[in-house]
């Protein structure tokens, strides 16, 4: 029987540069990010950061929607990019804020590495295309198996100080925001119109998500305590680099790239940002490096170039 493939691979195939350019953002910038939450919650109260960083990036975009004049989407697609926006931002990127508060950016982003499984466990419309190549399939699983053993070598934070509520805290919120992501993503790729702009979405998104975050402050108690003078300048500069890097840079690129490339391909940057967050932790923070977590990264490295030739063939 023959396989009809997926709507994004049945369109014009981009170009090359263009593709590598936005898998280098997702790749490495976000792998930065985890460092950066690290120096915003310095000053910042975890919500506080996201309702900033996502409400700075999504005015910004909405500056440019409007200077362009690009159209805007009819009520449904505004529905569907709130609670997308919601889901992975809020849910998502936000969650691991919170619990980086508990655990440390290394183990934080192994955790958010099972990505990929949970994508194609969700994404059942595209199952035949997956486990119809036997490379994708062994791509993800060593890239998993590479990242499961980096988290037993990883030290995670909380469990260090002998905190293990903390540890098990941190860890299930992580995987809940993993899992979220992946529903905020596949929810809006099922019901969002085919040639809508990318830069009008992403920024309803950022601003949605922008909004939710700053409620969720406010139910925390965050604003209560909260004060501008008493944010160092090292706070301040974590989350430009998240709003600018993290949001408009990495965050545009993720939104295009899972409307022309599959999904669990897409989220094989799970796989690498450990190795970025852990360098940048040696380089930066001070944080530890294990010859065996060495040998765990580049077993999932290895994994994600296993799938993306098997997606490249396919």
């Amino acid at each position: 029987m023959l396989y009809a493939y997926p709507p994004y691979m049945q369109k014009r195939t981009p170009s090359g540069w263009l593709l590598a350019a936005a898998f280098t953002a997702i790749y490495f910038v976000w792998g930065t990010t985890y460092l950066a939450n690290l120096f915003a919650l310095k000053g910042l109260p975890p919500f506080g950061i996201s309702c900033f960083r996502y409400l700075g990036a999504g005015i910004v975009l909405a500056i440019w929607i409007k200077y362009k004049k690009l159209p805007l989407p009819d009520r449904h697609s505004f529905k569907v990019l709130c609670i997308s926006g919601i889901l992975m931002l809020v849910g998502g990127s936000g969650l691991i804020v919170f619990a980086e508060q508990y655990i440390k950016s290394g183990y934080a982003a192994a955790l958010v590495a099972t990505e990929p499984l949970w994508f194609v466990l969700f994404d059942r419309k595209r199952w035949a295309f997956y486990f119809s190549n036997w490379l994708i399939v062994s791509g993800l699983l060593l890239g998993f198996a590479g990242i499961t053993l980096f988290a037993c070598f990883a030290p995670a934070g909380g469990a260090a100080d002998g905190q293990w509520t903390h540890l098990v805290g941190g860890t299930l919120i992580v995987l809940l925001s993993a899992i979220l992501w992946v529903c905020g993503t596949l929810y809006a790729n099922a019901h969002l119109p085919e040639g809508s702009s990318n830069i009008t979405n992403t920024g309803i998104q950022l601003l949605a998500a922008g909004v939710f975050s700053g409620l969720v402050a406010l139910a925390r108690g965050e604003w209560s305590t909260f004060s501008f003078s008493a944010v160092s300048m090292e706070a301040w500069g974590g989350w430009l680099y998240l709003m600018v890097m993290g949001s408009l840079v990495a965050y545009l690129a993720f939104t295009w790239l899972v409307t022309v490339q599959p999904p669990a391909i897409v989220s094989t940057h799970t796989f690498v940002n450990p190795v970025v967050a852990i360098v940048m932790g040696w380089l930066i923070a001070d944080e530890q490096v294990t010859t065996k977590q060495v040998i765990a990264l580049s077993i999932a490295f290895a994994g994600v170039l296993l799938a993306q030739v098997g997606k490249s063939r396919k």
